[in-house]
């Protein structure tokens, strides 16, 4: 096969529930240039299994990357391609056919483009209702991400694409240096940022980042996360990824500490003031109780002791 214009890259850590369907959404694509390469990162269930299952398929390709750690694997999956668009799906959620297409054809159009995500819906599986204590603020945890339905050129680094639904240009990436495997999930560690970091790296070097509607990817929520202590502790791990987001900006010191605890009485203060509704109290709850995440991670890094742990 020709050189690739554009690769699909699933890396993935014990997820053969899902796996399965996120790859044949990507064998189902309406793109002609491209392959997929999935990276398997450190699994120890199914996930060979079931990438061998359609390994007869040309454009698939399988690796395995033993150190652990999300953004390892994207520079991994980066690595085994020579393709100058780089697109990451993840290993629950599943491409529309467009996907790749609509991708490449914004890149082509726009030499200044860096980084570009779509539209995600998320997948309720068995009829589920979300529960009334989910915001759609709280729903962005579940990888929800809209911002309408025309192209959106970002500016403020809060409303950069979704990791689970990402592309970025190899010039772009190898002029940075990669993704900073300090950021990103490592197993159950969840921190996170590193999309968010990418958008400041790109805008103040000059380039673009876009929401393409049309890129669209649908998000599986799974059981565990339709629980109250996974939100508290997705956010303590926000507060985390922001602590060492600032740490490389060098905006770290006594500030911090004024900073974390001013949003986490923000976050209490409000979640008293909307106890009635139950959205907003937990929603304020889960900010505040990231702020002590955040709090906890700068400390420690005052005194010297691991930060990520």
């Amino acid at each position: 096969m020709q050189q690739p214009q554009i690769a699909a890259i699933i890396c993935t850590h014990n997820r053969d529930n899902y796996l399965g369907a996120a790859i044949d959404s990507l064998l189902a694509q309406d793109c002609e240039d491209f392959e997929i390469i999935v990276v398997d990162n450190a699994s120890s269930d199914r996930t060979r299994e079931v990438v061998e299952q359609r390994l007869p398929h040309p454009r698939l390709k399988y690796v395995y990357e033993e150190e652990l750690g999300l953004s390892v694997a994207r520079n991994r999956g980066a690595k085994e391609s020579t393709a100058p668009i780089l697109a990451y799906l993840d290993d629950d959620a599943e491409a529309s056919p467009q996907w790749l297409r609509v991708l490449l054809t914004a890149y082509h159009n726009n030499e200044k483009l860096a980084v570009a995500g779509g539209k995600v819906t998320l997948i309720w599986h068995n009829n589920i209702t979300p529960p009334n204590w989910i915001s759609s603020e709280l729903a962005g945890a579940l990888g929800l991400y809209d911002l309408g339905d025309t192209m959106v050129y970002i500016k403020d680094p809060g409303l950069t694409p979704r990791g689970l639904n990402y592309s970025i240009r190899r010039t772009f990436l190898d002029q940075i240096g990669g993704f900073d495997p300090n950021l990103g999930r490592k197993g159950k560690n969840l921190l996170s940022n590193e999309e968010l970091y990418m958008t400041e790296l790109a805008l103040k070097n000059g380039w673009q980042v876009a929401y393409i509607p049309e890129a669209l990817a649908a998000h599986n929520v799974a059981p565990e996360r339709m629980k109250p202590d996974w939100f508290l502790r997705r956010s303590w791990w926000q507060g985390v990824s922001e602590c060492y987001r600032e740490e490389i900006a060098g905006r770290t010191g006594i500030s911090q500490l004024g900073r974390g605890g001013e949003r986490m009485v923000r976050g209490l203060y409000k979640s008293l003031k909307y106890f009635s509704d139950p959205a907003k109290r937990f929603d304020n709850l889960t900010y505040a109780y990231g702020q002590i995440g955040y709090l906890n991670s700068a400390i420690k890094a005052m005194l010297g002791v691991g930060s990520r742990e």
